[in-house]
């Protein structure tokens, strides 16, 4: 069995951050792509909703997401985000993944 983890989180803009909320999930793909425990990091948008996104994160193990969580690029994300959108996120382990 394997002990990847995945993260899903959905963020809705609050009114008038949409474009400050694009350029954080922006400056959080590259750094987070070049951490070693991560095997995906992707950034969605709802065709219906363009101020609501979907974060799409694949980690290695749990000590990735904590290194994940612990680098500055996340720091950053931290100390914004509530200003930024409304959020929920999902730490999910696999039960059925092909």
């Amino acid at each position: 069995m394997t002990s990847q983890i995945k993260i899903v989180a959905i963020l809705t803009a609050r009114p008038g951050k949409a474009n400050e909320l694009r350029d954080l999930l922006d400056g959080m793909i590259e750094p987070s792509r070049s951490e070693s425990g991560n095997l995906r990091y992707d950034l969605w948008t709802d065709q219906a909703k363009p101020d609501q996104f979907v974060l799409d994160e694949l980690y290695e193990d749990a000590d990735a997401v904590a290194a994940h969580r612990a680098s500055p690029h996340f720091q950053t994300y931290l100390a914004k985000i509530n200003d930024l959108a409304e959020r929920s996120a999902f730490t999910l382990a696999p039960v059925a993944v092909a």
